[in-house]
């Protein structure tokens, strides 16, 4: 890449403006929470499910149960090969998360391993996600989704 063409990509990384979200490290609210009941994931799932299918059928859209490996130690989030070959594109790219109040992460989509993953232990870790909570994800742009959070029990939001 030339100087010049440097500059002009610079210069337009920095007319963008972006909302930065502070993430804290702090995962206690993973420590001492009650084991999940079976039942209580199927509500969250099928809750999502119901949510999913409210919204509107011109945005793609697909439903996640949170696992084990999601939220605690790996944060590696796979995605639905079927979804990202139909909907993403085939390269390596950065993928925003929006949170229903509007707030904005960036993460990691491995086109290869249809994956997320830098950036999503602070969407995981911001909003508390657990195993058996359930999302709902809809792309709303190219490479933006809008995700709904299901929880599979209520739990303290400090």
């Amino acid at each position: 890449m030339s100087n010049l063409q440097f500059e002009q990509v610079s210069e337009k990384i920095m007319e963008t403006p972006r909302r930065i979200i502070q993430v804290r490290s702090d995962r206690s609210y993973l420590i001492n929470q009650p084991n999940i009941s079976y039942e209580a994931k199927e509500r969250a799932l099928r809750k999502a499910q119901e949510i999913e299918s409210q919204l509107d059928p011109t945005f793609p859209s697909f439903v996640r149960s949170m696992l084990h490996s999601h939220v605690t130690r790996g944060f590696w989030f796979g995605l639905i090969k079927q979804f990202c070959t139909s909907h993403l594109p085939k390269y390596d790219c950065m993928v925003t998360l929006v949170d229903e109040q509007g707030d904005e992460f960036d993460t990691k989509y491995f086109a290869g391993r249809t994956a997320l993953s830098g950036g999503w232990q602070g969407f995981a870790v911001a909003h508390k996600l657990i195993d058996g909570d359930a999302c709902v994800f809809q792309l709303i742009k190219p490479t933006t989704f809008k995700v709904y959070i299901i929880r599979a029990i209520n739990h303290d939001s400090n």
